[in-house]
């Protein structure tokens, strides 16, 4: 059924205010997966940060003309399913990853981030970044280790100094 063009109006200014606020976009066809999966995938999306449209591929080039996912446009072909990151940029990325092991169907175009484009076989560029916590938890380890470290130096030297001292 043809939209009129109100309604379409409405989905390229939903899709365009979603891509303002994204900190990625992954592209996706969705051909050949069944309802249930798709809906847990919207689900598992939505409590992630991260925001799912199926768009028609003219309604999603005229979306996204002008911003910084422009370069996604090449890749509208066929069914199409955008996924805005709003939180964390490697959510809609890991998120698709993780869901492609349970939906063979399922297959990702590409990414963007920050206006790059990204091919699909390098997915793990964005699904691979740390978390917020991830990284602070990488970083605590790292200044823990650096600490006890230069406490065994500081404690080896002290030794050695007593050693001389006493020889």
């Amino acid at each position: 059924m043809p939209l009129a063009l109100e309604g379409k109006k409405a989905i390229v200014a939903e899709v365009s205010e979603a891509a303002r606020d994204a900190l990625s976009v992954v592209v996706a066809d969705s051909r050949g997966v069944t309802v249930d999966k798709m809906t847990d995938l919207r689900k598992q999306a939505r409590e992630n940060g991260v925001q799912i449209r199926v768009v028609r591929n003219t309604l999603a080039r005229r979306a996204l003309t002008g911003t910084q996912w422009e370069c996604l446009n090449e890749t509208f072909v066929g069914p199409t399913l955008l996924a805005f990151s709003n939180e964390h940029p490697g959510a809609a990325a890991r998120l698709f990853k993780d869901f492609v092991k349970t939906a063979p169907d399922f297959e990702v175009k590409a990414l963007a981030y920050e206006g790059e484009f990204i091919p699909a076989e390098n997915i793990d560029r964005l699904a691979s970044l740390p978390t917020y916590d991830e990284a602070i938890a990488k970083l605590m380890s790292v200044m823990k280790e650096a600490s006890a470290g230069k406490l065994v130096r500081t404690l080896d030297a002290l030794r050695v100094q007593k050693e001389e001292e006493a020889a």
